[in-house]
């Protein structure tokens, strides 16, 4: 059966799109059946109604603790019937109340290269240390920020002349393809953790997709992604 995902976002969701994009593309065995934001007016609320995806808003501002709200937004993804989550620009640090409470695997994409430049501005503090290659993190989440098992790794060259903008632009073309990638896995069942290792098991007949020359994907993604 196909694995059944709740999305979360709290801005533009051009993640989300790439994921939704990649299921109607028939590359997800999957089906989207709830897309949950915690800002009210979110333009991923307006692509989740173009997809005619059920969405909500739970604005965490009008809950006296964070307890309380992932346990509201938990008790959602558990009645639209979802097996995992994907944090897709979700601003928000899941608190343990809701890794326990829901109980199944939760993914979450970073804009950089982890361990390095953990926090909020992944390429913005890359580009400040003077880094050469940074990149993008799709990984397991735990209880601690951004310091889950990972799942694939995007790399991609800076450029002297980079600006935080044009460095993001690339890290974000990259985004749009291992966040899909890393979800046909998971829902494929190929996806093994062994402590903080994350193993993939192989598949016949999938071959490379192909890359920009500054990049590097590992695992490599698959055709079609």
């Amino acid at each position: 059966m196909p694995l059944r995902l709740a999305l979360l976002a709290s801005g533009s969701g051009t993640n989300c799109q790439a994921i939704i994009d990649a299921k109607n593309g028939g590359l997800l065995d999957i089906e989207i059946g709830l897309v949950a934001t915690n800002k009210p007016g979110a333009p991923v609320l307006e692509r989740a109604a173009r997809a005619s995806i059920p969405h909500i808003t739970l604005d965490h501002k009008t809950y006296e603790n964070r307890e309380d709200y992932d346990a509201d937004m938990v008790r959602a993804i558990h009645e639209h019937g979802c097996e995992a989550v994907a944090l897709a620009g979700y601003m928000l640090l899941v608190s343990p109340v809701f890794l326990k409470r829901f109980n199944g695997p939760v993914l979450n994409l970073h804009p950089a290269v982890l361990p390095s430049f953990p926090g909020l501005h992944g390429a913005r503090d890359a580009l400040g240390y003077g880094v050469k290659i940074t990149g993008c993190t799709v990984h397991f989440v735990n209880e601690q920020m951004d310091n889950g098992p990972v799942i694939i790794q995007a790399a991609v060259g800076v450029r002297d002349d980079d600006t935080e903008e044009s460095l993001l632009s690339r890290i974000h073309a990259l985004e749009h393809r291992i966040y899909p990638q890393a979800v046909a896995w998971l829902s494929e069942g190929r996806l093994t953790r062994q402590g903080r290792r994350v193993l993939l098991a192989p598949k016949e007949g999938r071959g490379c997709a192909e890359l920009p020359g500054d990049c590097l994907v590992w695992p490599p993604l698959e055709k079609g992604f």
